[in-house]
């Protein structure tokens, strides 16, 4: 999966209406830019393949004061929320997702009821359990990397890293049943995004408004 998708729906979704300068000043103030493939050229890719697959609808409004060409705004579609909500269930469930994936699927977690995101969560544990059951039968941590010659550090990177994940979703589990944060269906939620003129104290570079795709 790729978490460009689940993340640029997930700042339209929250916006409302975005144009592409709004989605990338949302992804960079998030991080995304650090740990994802979140950059300006894949983003305005992202949007525009998204219009023409029916997940987006693309308005166009007035030129830029700039006098640049008119920017397009985009909402998400029926279709789109439905996509939003599959990638996001399988960024939180799937144990073997990229960091990135699994990144952009907590930044939308809160879009999902309390209990839904708990059970997806403990799904995710018992996938990363399962996972490193089936390595151990083959390769016996106690034993040391040694045992079965340097090959063996990479099975020990990835029993770590299992044991390491499963840790932090039990972690994250306890956080959420303990009452952390907004979910779907409580509240007010919370504002993960820019409004419009906003200043971004994480910007990276200079704003040109002949981009406002």
């Amino acid at each position: 999966m790729s978490a460009i998708r689940l993340l640029v729906l997930c700042a339209v979704r929250q916006h409302g209406r975005a144009h592409g300068y709004q989605v990338r000043n949302d992804l960079e103030y998030w991080g995304a830019h650090e740990w994802s493939n979140a950059k300006p050229g894949s983003v305005y890719h992202a949007l525009k393949q998204m219009a023409k697959q029916g997940l987006l609808v693309a308005h166009e409004i007035a030129p830029s004061t700039a006098g640049g060409p008119p920017r397009t705004e985009y909402e998400i579609t029926e279709r789109g929320n439905e996509e939003y909500l599959t990638l996001l269930r399988a960024a939180l469930t799937s144990y073997d997702q990229k960091l990135d994936v699994l990144s952009a699927g907590l930044g939308g977690i809160v879009d999902l009821e309390r209990s839904e995101a708990i059970a997806l969560l403990k799904q995710r544990v018992a996938g990363l359990t399962a996972w490193r059951a089936s390595v151990t039968e083959y390769y016996t941590p106690e034993a040391g990397p040694e045992s079965i010659g340097h090959i063996g550090e990479i099975m020990n990177m990835w029993v770590h890293s299992a044991d390491a994940g499963a840790e932090w979703t039990r972690g994250l589990i306890a956080r959420i049943e303990g009452g952390a944060y907004t979910f779907a269906g409580e509240g007010e939620p919370f504002v993960g995004v820019l409004a419009e003129g906003q200043e971004n104290p994480y910007a990276t570079g200079v704003h040109d408004p002949g981009d406002d795709e």
